[in-house]
């Protein structure tokens, strides 16, 4: 258990938000970031296939790059791709840098089986030279733009046994640091996060490395900065669960004080914040009513996994299928 009367003795750290495809988008980054504790955030993935994509596709992903590549609140805003082939990898990460993208970061961690079938994602994993191969494209791409190259990795596809392997790899190709989901593509989102797997790639490379997996709680960020030995973290699902728990880390390393836990009400507010936000996105993209009740269901489903309030609010919600019936019941 966490001394929670004292800042921890260790640096503070930088906090980012994972991309996650479907979820993270630019309504939940301002919303989130606006709450406080991020250093820095991911976007969803670019796909790179084999062709040069149009400007609009990364501007529509991200328009933050028309406004300094951060958001709203000043938060950095690192560009992702996620593809196999180098050239392709490479011509697409100097389209994002020529529509105002500050930093790219490649994806090697997603699990969905239809990234994967198509050579994309952790699929890589399998062989450590493609994961070299990728990186480089990218970095030979942008040499000489002082744009940092990263990469998100998990511990492997099917086994932990190239896991350092391809860690090596994204590091020789010219990764600025690395992001290290702390599970295998086989073991998905399960848990237990294998934080202590994430120590003996951090040992074995150069770059720093930032811890990523399970990272619910305050507690939870104190055992996985102690058995990774990063001194960075990034949330991902937890950071829906509660929009305060990048806040609440930060507040703790500065001050040694817990913050009061978050409640219902203000979980409640961001629900409603987001869908407004959604709503007075102008036609034909503003996303239909019944979208919108959905993504509220799928972001109230996370909340309720850590929360014994959300979880009853969402046996309430589950069924409400209106917009104007779910506003109302959040409020």
């Amino acid at each position: 258990m966490i001394d929670a009367t004292r800042p921890h003795n260790a640096p503070h750290a930088r906090i980012g938000l994972a991309p996650m495809e479907g979820v993270v988008d630019v309504h939940t980054r301002a919303l989130l970031t606006a709450i406080g504790g991020f250093d820095w955030v991911v976007t969803e993935f670019v796909r790179v296939v084999d062709a040069r994509l149009p400007a609009r596709v990364f501007t529509r992903l991200c328009p933050e790059l028309t406004s300094g590549a951060t958001t709203p609140a000043g938060t950095p805003v690192t560009l992702q791709l996620l593809g196999s082939d180098p050239q392709a990898l490479g011509e697409n990460a100097q389209q994002a840098v020529a529509c105002g993208a500050s930093a790219i970061d490649i994806n090697f961690g997603c699990p969905a089986k239809t990234v994967n079938r198509h050579r994309g994602g952790a699929s890589l994993l399998q062989d450590a030279d493609d994961v070299y191969q990728a990186v480089r494209g990218v970095v030979d791409a942008l040499q000489g733009s002082n744009v940092r190259v990263s990469a998100k990795l998990r511990l492997g596809f099917n086994t932990k046994q190239l896991a350092l392997h391809c860690a090596c790899a994204a590091e020789a190709a010219g990764a600025s640091h690395l992001t290290l989901h702390a599970r295998t593509k086989k073991e998905g989102y399960r848990p237990p996060a294998h934080w202590e797997w994430v120590a003996r790639v951090r040992q074995q490379v150069g770059i720093p490395v930032v811890v990523n997996g399970d990272i619910w709680t305050l507690e939870d960020f104190w055992k996985a900065r102690s058995l990774s030995g990063c001194r960075d973290v990034m949330l991902g699902r937890s950071a829906l669960a509660d929009p305060w728990l990048a806040r609440r880390i930060k507040h703790w390393q500065v001050t040694g004080e817990r913050m009061a836990a978050t409640r219902w009400q203000q979980r409640a507010d961001v629900l409603q914040t987001f869908a407004e936000r959604l709503m007075t996105v102008p036609a034909p993209e503003r996303a239909p009513d019944k979208v919108i009740v959905s993504l509220l269901k799928q972001w109230l489903a996370i909340m309720r996994q850590h929360d014994a309030e959300s979880d009853q609010r969402f046996s309430e919600l589950k069924r409400i299928n209106q917009l104007h019936e779910m506003l109302a019941a959040l409020n």
